[in-house]
């Protein structure tokens, strides 16, 4: 359905155009005051999906003193992974998730982890060969590990991960795990929240409605993921992704659900979603208004400790009723 399908009567139209820009306007500003308040935790991956590395964030932490010893730690990383990737005798397998493994403890040490060496070093070439189908969860999961770290520095090393795109995407469908899948969007994430450009290139490349589905269950953690990887895709100054997620079937109510029943840090990624939706695009906010989402947003602060949820739901009634 055509966002031309849902415009409002001519006689009306200037006071709605005029709407419609404040919210956008607001979205925008809502994007930057976000994006400078997003910890970068949050995106920098330290410990994987299901915490099952926690055990080893300690020893991690303790050698990225030495920049110069890190960076000859990162090419040498890379260049193992180059060899592993090339090796088809026996083993080889596990020489490539050993090599992974690797590579991403060095992508996982530091505040500033050691991406731009990695890069001259041409690791983003051999960690989209580790990210073909039917390959072991344990590989998939380290390369998108180390990817999602790449797409956590600065604009240009994100973009470096354009190669990587459609098999990121790809591994969000039903075809892969849980976890894969959830790994995979949390890099998408990164590199939706890089901008605009790389925004645009997501959405034709199909990565709205699989992340979009990942919400639809009852998932924990990969519910939390997606909402926030989904809220960097739409958020921006055009309203066509906003007006696409709210016309993917069940979206509407997997948000209701969530709102209702989800623990404070999922609902405060999908309360993130609602924001970006009534303040981007016309028919969602109808849609939402008329289901009473505001309504639910209060409700649930009403009866919640978090002051991260008090964020998004002060900035929705803001951009509501602007």
């Amino acid at each position: 359905m055509s966002e031309g399908t849902h415009k409002r009567d001519p006689i009306k139209s200037p006071v709605g155009n005029l709407a419609s820009q404040r919210r956008r306007q607001n979205a925008i500003i809502i994007a930057k005051e976000r994006r400078e308040a997003l910890m970068r935790t949050k995106r920098l991956c330290r410990i994987g999906i299901g915490g099952d590395d926690s055990s080893e964030l300690d020893n991690d932490m303790m050698l990225d003193e030495d920049q110069s010893l890190l960076d000859a730690q990162t090419t040498s990383a890379v260049e193992a992974l180059k060899a592993a990737v090339a090796y088809q005798g026996k083993g080889a397998q596990q020489k490539r998730i050993n090599a992974l493994r690797q590579l991403r403890h060095l992508l996982s040490r530091s505040e500033l982890p050691p991406v731009d060496v990695a890069l001259k070093a041409g690791a983003v070439q051999f960690l989209v060969q580790c990210l073909p189908f039917g390959s072991p969860d344990e590989q998939l999961l380290e390369a998108a590990w180390c990817l999602t770290n790449i797409a956590a520095g600065l604009p240009e090393e994100t973009k470096s991960l354009l190669p990587a795109l459609p098999l990121l995407i790809a591994h969000l469908g039903e075809k892969s795990s849980l976890s894969v899948a959830e790994q995979c969007a949390w890099a998408l994430g990164n590199v939706a929240g890089e901008g605009e450009d790389l925004r645009s290139i997501l959405l034709s490349q199909g990565a709205l409605l699989p992340l979009a589905r990942m919400i639809l269950p009852d998932k924990g953690s990969t519910v939390r993921t997606a909402a926030w990887a989904l809220s960097n895709l739409i958020k921006g100054p055009h309203p066509k992704a906003a007006s696409e997620l709210i016309r993917v079937d069940g979206v509407l109510n997997a948000i209701s659900r969530h709102l209702k029943k989800s623990d404070d840090e999922i609902a405060t990624e999908v309360a993130w979603v609602v924001v970006y939706l009534s303040a981007l695009s016309d028919t969602a906010s109808s849609m939402m208004m008329k289901s009473n989402f505001m309504q639910l947003l209060v409700e649930r602060l009403a009866s919640s400790n978090s002051l991260q949820l008090l964020i998004p739901d002060s900035i929705s009634e803001a951009v509501v009723t602007t």
